[in-house]
């Protein structure tokens, strides 16, 4: 199991624009660095679409326009591009839905689309806690709850496992649903399950993996369907499996199923037992399955407490969205007793960060003078903190040895924001990306401090303070701590104004002590052209140095 503190969930607590209000059974999904939220239900159903952008940690309300969706509940929702489809879930209280919509997100469209029906079969029927997962120009449909009588008001449930296959057309439009023709044995009928789709890079068949969900009791089965041959099978797996459970969410990042939350059942739940008397329970655990390997790896169990509140409370019903390698959990409901017939909704956002960031790439040097140099690098998604080291080749001076002048050590501070040039326009999406990059100027002071500034001003460009410092040392290098300050999320390197602070410390060898501020400055100006950025850090940086998140 993996130590929580490795785990670096941070709760979004800085936002701005029309939050959503707490619900259960929503759906999300993400294009680009904005996370879209539509449906779920809390005192009725909602039928507003939100939308979060990560960058800016800005919440608004699109204006939607065409033929806009009642709202609905527990439906499929997913992502081609810059397009929506949705498919059915509860539109009231006993009454679900079979129609399917799409929304053209870079125009805020929805169109009401009518597939064909399959050649051999009919259409699927109203249903809810189904799931809808896609891969290249078809989406696949598996099971959910569907009510048998025609009176909504008495909800006569049945679990389903059919299993559908609804073929888009390239870029808008459906062309219609087929009943694939599938080999072994299928997963027991179930809703409220996960499904999600994963393809080895450079070699295997595309794979559905079915997880969980319910059909009188809580289920811990894994199920997984090879795409091309069409062919069920029950994988064996290594770790130890998640707790059996529905309403949880499942999200691929590279090769790891992420599997976060849930309805599970207390101890003793069974089959045998009647529903009257069972009590759900959510849960916080935290698992992923190594979808090469088939081994379940558990990062936070579900007997694990947390009493500091430092990573998102027992829920279910909840959605879950990535973003690069960045886990978004926002509300579902915190816990559900069918006696009180009672539940509390959450509203709060999260984020987790699932790796490493990458390696940036080489630092460019845009200007240099004797005063003042300007570099730039690739924004790196996610990133932390940067290590870049300065080398400032200074050749050694002798010293005469009976000086009482202490050695210093040259220090400068720069303040410096990082601001993103791609921001996302809240009323449209652009179907193109263009790369960023993040630019950091240093420019040499004026005023001379014993110790940095803590509350120095922040600017669009880094201003370099100059200070002294009490120890020296023979290290002929500069390096560069660049620390965020800025409390919340960012996925991209379009990233809004972000707040940074650069400790820049120079050391120089101590036999140069005769040397001036000046001099060194103009130095390192020449030297500048050897910048060169380490790498992108997360928890400690090379040479000893680390980062310490604010």
């Amino acid at each position: 199991m993996a130590a929580p503190s490795l785990l670096n969930w941070r709760r979004v607590s800085s936002f701005t624009g029309p939050v959503p209000r707490a619900r259960h059974g929503h759906r999300a999904v993400a294009i680009r660095e904005l996370m879209i939220i539509f449906g779920g239900g809390n005192e009725g159903i909602a039928d507003e679409l939100h939308v979060y952008n990560t960058v800016t940690n800005q919440w608004f309300l699109p204006a939607v326009r065409g033929d806009i969706p009642p709202g609905c509940a527990a439906h499929g929702f997913v992502c081609d591009g810059t397009r929506i489809l949705v498919f059915g879930g509860m539109v009231e209280y006993g009454r679900y839905s079979s129609e399917l919509y799409e929304l053209q997100a870079s125009r805020w469209l929805w169109k009401k689309v009518k597939p064909h029906p399959p050649s051999s079969g009919l259409p699927p029927c109203p249903r809810l806690g189904h799931s809808f997962s896609l891969y290249g120009n078809k989406c696949y449909l598996f099971g959910g709850l569907a009510n048998e009588s025609e009176d909504s008001n008495n909800n006569v449930p049945r679990y389903l496992n059919d299993f559908y296959e609804l073929e888009l057309q390239h870029g808008s439009g459906v062309v219609g649903w087929s009943i694939p023709l599938t080999k072994g044995i299928m997963p027991s009928p179930r809703e409220s399950h996960t499904a999600i789709i994963y393809c080895k890079k450079d070699s295997g068949s595309p794979k559905m993996y079915v997880f969980g969900g319910m059909c009188g009791a809580r289920l811990d089965d894994l199920w997984q369907l090879d795409l091309e041959t069409m062919s069920w099978s029950k994988p064996e797996t290594k770790g130890t499996v998640p707790l059996p459970r529905s309403l949880h969410t499942a999200s691929v990042i590279g090769n790891k199923m992420y599997i976060f939350g849930g309805w599970v059942p207390h101890k003793g739940e069974n089959i045998e037992t009647s529903s009257h008397d069972c009590e759900w329970r959510c849960t916080s655990s935290f698992s992923y399955l190594n979808l090469d390997t088939a081994e379940w790896i558990t990062l936070v169990s579900d007997s694990q407490e947390d009493k500091k509140n430092s990573r998102p409370r027992p829920r279910a019903g909840h959605c879950a969205v990535a973003i690069g390698t960045r886990l978004y959990f926002w509300s579902g409901r915190d816990g559900y007793k069918k006696a009180l017939n009672s539940q509390v909704c959450c509203k709060d956002l999260w984020y987790l960060d699932t790796e490493k960031p990458p390696a940036p790439s080489q630092v460019q040097l845009i200007k240099a003078t004797t005063n003042s140099f300007h570099v730039k690098w690739d924004e790196v998604p996610t990133v932390e903190g940067y290590l870049l080291q300065l080398n400032t080749d200074l050749p050694y001076q002798t010293a005469a040895p009976d000086s009482s002048a202490a050695p210093n050590m040259q220090g400068i501070r720069v303040d410096s924001p990082r601001q993103g040039s791609n921001s996302t326009n809240s009323n449209s999406i652009s179907d193109t990306v263009n790369s960023a990059k993040t630019e950091h100027t240093a420019m040499k002071g004026t005023s001379v401090k014993n110790k940095p500034d803590p509350k120095a001003s922040i600017g669009p460009n880094a201003i370099v303070h100059s200070s002294l410092a009490t120890n020296a040392s023979n290290h002929n290098s500069c390096v560069v701590d660049v620390l965020r300050r800025n409390e919340g999320p960012h996925t991209s390197a379009d990233i809004g104004v972000l707040s940074s602070c650069l400790d820049i410390r120079t050391v120089t060898p101590e036999t140069s002590v005769s040397r001036t501020l000046s001099s060194t400055q103009t130095m390192l100006m020449k030297h500048v052209h050897c910048l060169q950025l380490r790498s992108a850090v997360w928890k400690h940086m090379q040479q000893g140095c680390h980062f310490q998140q604010k």
